[in-house]
């Protein structure tokens, strides 16, 4: 016997059970990449806090270390590449980008191996010990330094080369020794604290986008379309067909309205008078004056602002789309948001709360502490 919920409707249950399917089984991937990255990034938080050296690193190396200077990683398998041209590389900087997609173990066109051998990275350089001979790079002479989205080559500028030159490594292996040669780099400036903080940041962001468990859907809430397969689209479909059937055959009828006078006088015999042509010429068509368009003042909230994705109508142009985080907002942000008590002496970027208030504690471990946490973020 065919199961069936308390309407007594088999088709009902049936859709019920494929909707709430379908929606878990969207919600465990959504989850399992969410906590993946999670994971990902507060071992990056750990690493960072965690990265030191020591000389004794470096013991049984053919490396001379200076007083100060400690070894901090060591990769036994790496290449040194070079590049005949290239444009200017951007200036090394302490981002900590997420890697969009998994690295192709191949060697971008232009960029020929020259040696092979151990990488080191020390507190003050990065090194390749190769067969050829030891290949330095000062981080107090770095002046470009970029990371091939693709492929797992990191090419280096310096003021002591000309060519430019840079290292490629196993896949697996590039990910870690860009971030550690960031906080390598971090450390050689005294700007360690920065990169905490921006992994604080980042960590603080993505327990925002945590995916919601979905609503269970009962059979009481299906629709009558869901009978029909297609749904809604072939009730779509089969109504505007329903609709042009007739008018095609409307004006498919020689007889119908839209033949014009001229086909009944066609169809008439024609009399003998003289002044009978002048009696049944047809009387001219009315004209109905179109209106004139007015003419608009000016653009209406909707049409200047467009989507908001939720939030209040306001002219600041403050969304929930993403976008730009606003640090600075508008002094009159309290006008058009339910701002929280102390707004103002927040300092962070501007969030809203799960309780639908506004506050200014965004990026902070503390942000919408009161408020039930932090629910999303207002961009502009």
């Amino acid at each position: 016997m065919a199961r069936t919920e308390s309407t007594g409707s088999t088709w009902r249950y049936q859709w019920a059970h494929r909707q709430n399917v379908r929606r878990v089984s969207t919600y465990r991937g959504a989850e399992a990449a969410w906590r993946r990255r999670d994971e990902e990034l507060r071992r990056l938080r750990a690493l960072a806090a965690e990265f030191q050296g020591s000389a004794a690193a470096g013991a049984g190396l053919p490396l001379e270390l200076a007083a100060d200077e400690v070894v901090l990683w060591a990769l036994p398998a790496a290449q040194l590449v070079e590049v005949r041209h290239t444009a200017v590389l951007p200036a090394p900087d302490l981002t900590v980008a997420a890697q969009t997609g998994p690295l192709r173990p191949r060697r971008p066109d232009g960029v020929r191996v020259t040696d092979a051998g151990m990488a080191v990275i020390t507190s003050s350089r990065l090194v390749l010990l190769g067969g050829r001979g030891r290949r330095d790079w000062a981080y107090g002479r770095i002046t470009g330094l970029a990371h091939d989205p693709a492929a797992p080559v990191t090419l280096i500028q310096s003021l002591d080369r000309r060519r430019t030159s840079g290292l490629l490594l196993p896949t697996d292996a590039a990910p870690d020794f860009r971030f550690k040669l960031t906080l390598a780099f971090a450390d050689a400036i005294e700007q360690r604290a920065a990169v905490l903080d921006q992994l604080d940041e980042l960590i603080a962001e993505h327990a925002q986008l945590k995916p919601f468990r979905p609503a269970v859907n009962t059979p009481a809430q299906a629709r009558f379309s869901a009978r029909v397969p297609g749904g809604r689209r072939t009730l779509a479909v089969a109504a505007a067909i329903a609709l042009l059937v007739p008018a095609a055959l409307i004006e498919s009828d020689p007889s119908g309205p839209t033949g014009g006078p001229e086909v009944a006088v066609a169809a008439t015999p024609a009399p003998t008078h003289s002044v009978a042509p002048a009696l049944i010429r047809p009387a001219p068509a009315r004209v109905t004056p179109t209106p004139k368009p007015t003419r608009s003042t000016g653009p209406s909230p909707s049409a200047s602002q467009g989507p908001r994705c939720g939030a209040p109508e306001n002219p600041l142009g403050y969304d929930f789309c993403g976008g730009t985080r606003i640090r600075k907002p508008a002094a009159e942000v309290c006008d058009w948001f339910d701002c929280v008590p102390e707004f103002w002496a927040g300092r962070g970027y501007l969030v809203q709360c799960r309780d639908d208030s506004v506050s200014l504690t965004g990026g902070r471990s503390n942000a919408c502490a009161e408020h039930g946490g932090v629910r999303r973020t207002i961009a502009k």
